[in-house]
């Protein structure tokens, strides 16, 4: 079965400005969201699902989804800050969404085969999508469920503009997921990786050093846990209007309980986003070396 591709792209963007994920950075006019497409196409992803806000519907409509037309099947659904379970009422002060794992749940119905779930405004590079599309492929031999994430090489997510915060991954020797611990001020040094904790102790790391991008691979499985921790999470969480439910919480769970094992999937792919304006010459720069599109 053709995996499908799972596009988060109902953040409000308001460290950014506007809707980011419509920005037209591409030396075409392209958005990074097209990049992702095209690669997921050449991988052999069969559709792909965007999660938008019903008030970006006649936009999306209109700059988005006209991009695909005939070349692979694109379906939408929302993100809705009333999108809640039974017994259960919205925050009266909840102005922003659930977070990420939120915006995955909302997809339930939409996607009934194995997915990748990617940001709109990130771009991944295409090597991300050739080796996510191939685990994904791959018939599932282990008792325990298997869902992967691509572990990027952190010399391939550092910022020439100061420091980054990333999720450094450690897996075991088979590869499987062990813990994800954040560093918050990494940098390149004199060509030396490092961490500067609070404390002032600085950490090496090397180049090579998985870290987590939210480049996610999940089978229909997970849904079933993240409806039921969407429901746990509602009860401890519900009087906090600025609470959000994220997919390392749910990623975390898997890992404390054993119910699901995470492959982290090397890539030399380079990744590069788009969170504040001041980030946007660099991506148009960036986009304007590749030659892919």
């Amino acid at each position: 079965m053709k995996p499908a591709l799972l596009v988060l792209a109902a953040g409000m963007g308001s460290r950014y400005g506007g809707l980011k994920q419509l920005d037209q950075l591409g030396p075409n006019g392209e958005t990074i969201m097209d990049y992702s497409v095209t690669y997921a196409i050449a991988a052999g992803y069969g559709k792909v699902v965007f999660v938008i806000r019903k008030s970006m519907e006649a936009d999306f409509c209109e700059h988005v989804l006209c991009r695909y037309v005939g070349k692979i099947p694109v379906e939408y659904v929302f993100q809705e800050l009333d999108m809640l379970p039974a017994g259960f009422r919205q925050h009266p002060d909840r102005v922003k969404p659930y977070g990420t794992a939120h915006a995955i749940l909302v997809a339930k119905d939409a996607v009934k085969e194995p997915f990748t779930v990617i940001n709109a405004d990130d771009f991944y590079g295409r090597d991300a999508f050739r080796v996510m599309s191939e685990f994904l492929q791959k018939p599932q031999t282990s008792p325990t469920p298997q869902f992967a994430m691509v572990g990027y090489r952190l010399e391939n997510t550092l910022s020439e503009n100061g420091t980054v915060s990333r999720g450094v991954c450690t897996a075991d020797k088979d590869g499987k997921l062990v813990s994800i611990n954040e560093m918050t001020k990494i940098q390149r040094v004199d060509g030396t990786i490092c961490n500067t904790l609070p404390d002032g102790t600085i950490t090496p790391l090397e180049g090579r050093t998985p870290v987590s991008m939210n480049f996610w691979g999940f089978t229909p499985l997970f849904f079933d846990r993240l409806d039921e921790m969407f429901r746990e999470f509602l009860t401890a969480n519900g009087d906090d209007p600025k609470s959000e439910f994220q997919i390392p919480t749910v990623i975390n769970h898997f890992l404390t309980t054993g119910k699901a094992e995470i492959i982290v999937l090397d890539s030399d792919a380079q990744w590069f986003g788009v969170t504040y304006q001041a980030d946007r010459p660099y991506v148009v720069e960036k986009l304007k070396a590749l030659s892919d599109l």
